[in-house]
């Protein structure tokens, strides 16, 4: 199969328009804060929830309005959570009727997000007076100004579109996302919006979302804080024409492939952006004695603070690895485990067989100073593999959240 990158983002696939503006609820009157995306059609739509306990209202209406398993358009605000609000639901609840009242369609057939700071009240009137605004702002070339839109403490923007073949019908995904803080798996990674012209029935598209979550968002960790707000949404409109996918077979398993490669190229930018991070940090553990072991500890690596501080300081000390292995909830001999750092610099190989080996200092100070670090884990023990995605920890983290709401 063939996915070639396309320009476009959440706009790429046929029918989707999208646009961002500023309302009010950001501070700085030139920062976007309210992001709109619409399919000229209805759409099969699937989301995934962040499992914090404390979720923020705008994931309880749109788990409401999805359950039919059918959207057409997406409002998301950044400034302000609206979590944990006496009126939250109230508040997203307006917003979508904002939102269907401007583009002539039922409440219930918009998605609603917002992210910002936890606890404060959403003054909904500033959006509401926002989204006729807003809705005449809609383009094809609006991705950019949406992405922009529902951006925090982001400093790398998050957009990506393909194109690949189903049949004789050239499909496409987009996406764009953010993230920044607050990323820990479980779906308390970010907010992700894709949308695509693919033809395939909601039941298929919730499986294929589960599945593909679980391998890219669901792998990444910033801080191991996970968000009261956070989720994925896909919108799929069926313009493109495609045999409807109705089942498992060949055409399913075209579009999980291209969903994925969106996903993993999102999911590897959240934690590329980590608030104050330098470094990408991709941990793949192989040979595990089976892909949940492999997983658990792929991101034990990962959520290690003190790993991470090591990254930050280009220093190769190994036995925090091999620490966050140990503590993990999984079985393993760790008497087989081999340990390497790998980046454009080269590689250097620290442990074999569960105790380190001799190695150059230098040579692992100029590995570990470069900007991408791939930490490969060999354990030996069967087929398992996994990768997890993470950064790591610098002074700015503490800088940029002890003073977050000001």
């Amino acid at each position: 199969m063939s996915i070639k990158l396309e320009s476009g983002g959440v706009c790429a696939p046929q029918g989707f328009l999208a646009a961002g503006i500023h309302c009010g609820l950001a501070k700085k009157a030139e920062k976007k804060d309210l992001a709109l995306i619409y399919s000229k059609v209805p759409c099969a739509a699937a989301a995934v929830y962040t499992k914090n306990k404390v979720k923020a209202a705008p994931l309880e209406v749109t788990r409401q309005h999805l359950a039919d398993g059918k959207a057409q358009a997406i409002i998301c605000n950044s400034g302000n959570a609206n979590a944990c609000n006496a009126d939250g639901v109230e508040v997203a609840t307006r917003m979508c009727k904002a939102a269907a009242k401007a583009l002539k369609l039922f409440p219930e057939d918009v998605v609603v997000a917002s992210t910002g700071v936890i606890g404060q009240p959403l003054p909904v009137k500033l959006v509401e007076d926002a989204v006729p605004h807003l809705s005449a702002a809609l383009s094809q070339q609006g991705s950019a100004d949406a992405k922009a839109a529902i951006m925090t403490t982001d400093l790398l923007e998050k957009e990506i579109a393909v194109s690949f073949p189903i049949g004789n019908k050239i499909c496409k995904i987009g996406g764009i996302a953010k993230g920044s803080g607050m990323i820990h798996p479980n779906m308390g990674t970010m907010l992700a919006f894709l949308t695509t012209d693919v033809d395939i029935s909601p039941a298929m598209l919730r499986q294929a979302l589960n599945a593909v979550v679980a391998n890219t968002f669901n792998m990444v960790s910033v801080d191991g804080d996970t968000s009261t707000n956070d989720m994925a949404v896909i919108l799929a409109n069926g313009l493109a024409k495609n045999p409807p996918i109705t089942g498992p077979g060949e055409a399913y398993d075209t579009f999980l492939k291209a969903l994925t490669h969106v996903c993993i190229y999102l999911a590897r930018m959240i934690a590329k952006d980590g608030e104050g991070a330098t470094k990408l940090l991709e941990c793949m553990v192989s040979g595990a004695p089976d892909e949940a072991t492999a997983k658990v500890l792929a991101k034990s690596v990962i959520c290690s603070n003190l790993f991470k501080a090591a990254m930050f300081g280009a220093d190769a000390n190994w036995g925090r690895v091999l620490c966050a292995l140990g503590y993990a909830d999984a079985d393993f001999d760790v008497s087989k485990v081999k340990v390497s750092f790998i980046s454009p610099a080269g590689s250097v190989t620290v442990c074999e067989k569960g105790v380190g080996v001799p190695f150059s200092e230098e040579e692992a100070k100029k590995v570990l100073l470069e900007s991408e670090i791939e930490i490969h884990i060999e354990l030996f023990q069967g087929e398992g593999c996994a990768v997890a995605w993470g950064c790591d920890l610098s002074y700015d983290y503490v800088r940029i959240n002890g003073d977050y709401r000001s």
